[in-house]
């Protein structure tokens, strides 16, 4: 990393499933239209409850990416 630039975007990515799956699918849906991703942040973590369960994690992430030269 020499002489980078970064701008940073906050997106939020939801699952059923997982923490992880919330984040994965967030990165991959962000890289269909982000170019030159280079790292992310967890910042925050939350989730639904129905009937007394787990329905989903949200999870909110920030994501750097190099602005071009």
């Amino acid at each position: 990393m020499k002489n980078h630039v970064y701008k940073v975007i906050e997106i939020v990515g939801s699952s059923e499933t997982s923490i992880e799956d919330a984040i994965s699918t967030a990165v991959a849906q962000a890289s269909k239209t982000v170019r030159n991703m280079d790292w992310f942040e967890v910042v925050q973590t939350r989730g639904h409850i129905e009937n007394g369960k787990i329905g989903h994690y949200q999870v909110t992430l920030k994501i750097g990416f190099a602005l071009e030269k």
